[in-house]
């Protein structure tokens, strides 16, 4: 039995990804950010025994730090990692240039680099450390976005951040192969977890199901069957890999 670390596992995607981890047999560490509550939800919801709460504002290189070693004693050692926590675009972190004032996108560019870009790639050094230090292999896995490729114009930090994010992962990737560890990335379009049930039922729910041509849009099952596939002894080889998982929506030439 291994044991994950899956950030932002308080709902959405990170919530189906550590169900889906468990139900394999891992032990997991739920991370959450703020909300002990949904946290506990999800602990509440996993298969088997041996999983554990963690928390804290990853964007802090400290609590990123004290997060992997409390999840690494608790679990007894981290041989996967998702790196899901992220700020996604809304209209408390949306900051178009024509409507947001210089000091507001400094804010808010600032954040989202911290919390989508910086935060996972300290993640992934101290995972990849802790492997390296005990031989052992391990997977890594970045839950990046369409929005890499698409472009965001009311929200550039989130498309700059999950194109880094992709870009360091295949550059992780590289680098770590060598010590047995793969990383891979997927790039979901728009998935229909909680936080967007405003969206799909309001005035632009009939569009944002157009995006496909399946005529839906995705949900976080979808991710995490995906991810439980690049987390899997046989997907080594797809280490590098950024896959898409949106409906066809957007398709990358």
């Amino acid at each position: 039995m291994t044991g994950a670390l899956v950030t932002g596992a308080s709902r959405g995607i990170g919530r189906a990804t550590a169900i889906a981890l468990s139900e394999r047999g891992e032990r997991v560490a739920v991370h959450y950010g703020a909300d002990s509550a949904a946290g506990q939800e999800t602990l509440d919801l996993l298969h088997g025994s041996g999983h554990m709460l963690v928390a804290g504002d990853l964007s802090d290189p400290e609590t990123a730090r004290a997060v992997v070693e409390e999840a690494a004693r608790g679990l007894g050692q981290i041989d996967i990692l998702v790196n899901n926590a992220g700020i996604a675009p809304g209209p408390s972190t949306d900051h178009g240039v024509e409507s947001t004032d210089y000091d507001a996108w400094q804010q808010r560019f600032t954040r989202m680099i911290d919390v989508d870009l910086t935060a996972p790639a300290n993640l992934t050094y101290l995972v990849a450390r802790s492997l390296i230090a005990r031989s052992a292999t391990g997977v890594i896995v970045n839950v990046g976005s369409r929005g890499a490729f698409r472009g965001e114009p009311d929200s550039p930090a989130y498309g700059a951040a999950k194109a880094g994010l992709h870009a360091f992962g295949q550059s992780m990737a590289v680098a770590l192969a060598p010590h047995g560890i793969a990383v891979a990335s997927v790039a979901p379009g728009f998935i229909g977890t909680e936080r967007q049930r405003d969206k799909l039922e309001g005035a632009s729910g009939d569009a944002l199901r157009a995006q496909s041509p399946f005529g839906r849009v995705g949900a976080a099952d979808e991710v995490a069957s995906a991810i439980l596939y690049l987390t899997s002894p046989g997907a080594q080889w797809a280490s590098g890999a950024v896959l898409d998982l949106n409906g066809a929506s957007h398709l990358r030439t």
